[in-house]
């Protein structure tokens, strides 16, 4: 009999230990433990040492304050031109409060994600299809707001809600595929075309260019041909007149007109020798180079300008 008293003693003092043991809790960062009295919320223990009253108190929830993500799971919707279209997504969510998370739902992920689902059907429903596709940051803002306001009763925060897939049957797919392959083509023949028609436009403004550059190049060139004839008549003109001048100063000193004249016969042989296929008329006797030069009245010129040199104002006197 004291064998058994003594055991139900000792099975009471270990309940005693583990209890004692189980009131001490040591909270994480970032963790909220909710404790019960006696069946009622009495207060909710943060990061640190916490010392409970055996068999009185019990830590009845425990929360997570880490923001977290949710699937939501894939779901048919309708758009507004009748296409089912599967759309799925993600839900970032945080618990702000953890008596309302405990106490205001039974599950507020589940709440969450089925509320959100409902969501998108109906925003997804005033949308035809290619909006859809653009609209993403209209659905999940819509999406967003609505849990917010369901948030504030179940105590927890909705950061942002990410569409993952919009997925239509695969007969829109291949119509949608269709198309914009279609448009691709388009562009790309416009684009061909566009750059057909600028080519061409470089090629004839090179060309006028060219044009431009030849008639100004040619130009130029006439120019610079007239500019060198007329330098060379100029240059020929003044090496004609110094001659002259130079002849009329050597007809004017003694001996001069002499020299003159052996200048030109030797002018003349040489000419002569340097004839030796051409075909030329010369006077019947080319010896006589003497008469020649008579008949050609050149004595009398050269006579006639030396007096007109020695002699100026006799014109003046005979007047």
């Amino acid at each position: 009999m004291d064998i058994v008293v003594t055991g139900i003693w000792g099975v009471i003092f270990l309940i005693f230990i583990i209890k004692v043991f189980q009131s001490i809790r040591l909270v994480s960062t970032q963790t909220a433990h909710i404790v019960e009295r006696l069946g009622r919320y009495r207060k909710t223990l943060e990061a640190g040492f916490h010392l409970l009253i055996p068999f009185v108190d019990k830590v009845t929830y425990v929360q997570d304050l880490r923001e977290e993500a949710i699937d939501v799971p894939p779901q048919e919707c309708f758009t507004s031109d009748e296409v089912k279209v599967t759309v799925d997504g993600v839900i970032y969510i945080q618990i702000t409060d953890p008596i309302k998370a405990c106490y205001g739902i039974v599950d507020y992920r589940d709440a969450a994600v089925q509320l959100a689902k409902t969501t998108t059907r109906s925003v997804i429903g005033t949308l035809p299809l290619d909006r859809t596709f653009e609209e993403r940051d209209l659905i999940s803002a819509k999406v967003v707001e609505v849990l917010d306001q369901a948030g504030n009763i179940w105590g927890i925060r909705v950061h942002r809600y990410e569409i993952k897939n919009i997925t239509p049957p695969t007969t829109v797919r291949n119509a949608m595929e269709k198309q914009v392959t279609a448009e691709r083509d388009r562009r790309a023949i416009l684009a061909a075309s566009e750059g057909e028609r600028q080519s061409k436009i470089n090629r004839s403004e090179g060309v006028k260019k060219e044009v431009i550059n030849i008639s100004e190049g040619e130009m130029q060139r006439r120019i610079n041909e007239a500019e060198g004839q007329a330098e060379e008549i100029l240059a020929i003109a003044r090496a004609t007149a110094e001659s002259i001048t130079k002849i009329a100063a050597v007809t004017r000193e003694e001996g001069g007109t002499e020299a003159l004249k052996l200048q030109m016969n030797e002018r003349y042989v040489n000419t002569i020798r340097n004839l030796e296929n051409a075909r030329i008329i010369l006077p019947a006797n080319v010896l006589e180079l003497k008469s020649w030069l008579d008949n050609l009245h050149l004595n009398e010129l050269l006579d006639s300008h030396r007096d007109d040199n020695t002699d100026p104002d006799r014109g003046e006197d005979d007047r």
